[in-house]
Order: C-alpha cells, then sequence, then structure tokens
C-alpha cells in the first residue's frame, strides 16, 4: 500500500511534509505529492493531515 493524495482536500498545509518519516512527500503546484517508491506504508500522514486527504491505497 500507499500514500495516495486526494487534491481536491489538499489545502497544501505541509503538514504531511514535516511527518513523513521517510521524507516521501514534498510540494508540487502548492499540493502534496508522494513519492511512491520511497513511501514506507506507516501511515503517519494520514493520522498528521487535518484535511483528511490523505488515504492508503
Amino acid at each position: 500500500m500507499v500514500a495516495v493524495i486526494d487534491m481536491t482536500k489538499c489545502t497544501g498545509c505541509e503538514t504531511c511534509v514535516s511527518e513523513c518519516p521517510a521524507s516521501a512527500i514534498s510540494m508540487e503546484n502548492e499540493k502534496a505529492k508522494v513519492d511512491k517508491d520511497m513511501c514506507v506504508d506507516c501511515q503517519t500522514c494520514v493520522d498528521a493531515c487535518p484535511s483528511e486527504a490523505i488515504q492508503m491505497e
């Protein structure tokens, strides 16, 4: 499984970027972007996202 961002819900707050222990999330065009090769399926970003824009797929 890998973290997937719902771009319609992402507010660009960058909380997931700072919380990701694998540094798999970056910002692109003011939205979060997950590097699927770096994601370690820890779900930290899912729990941290205040807009509930991230889920595991």
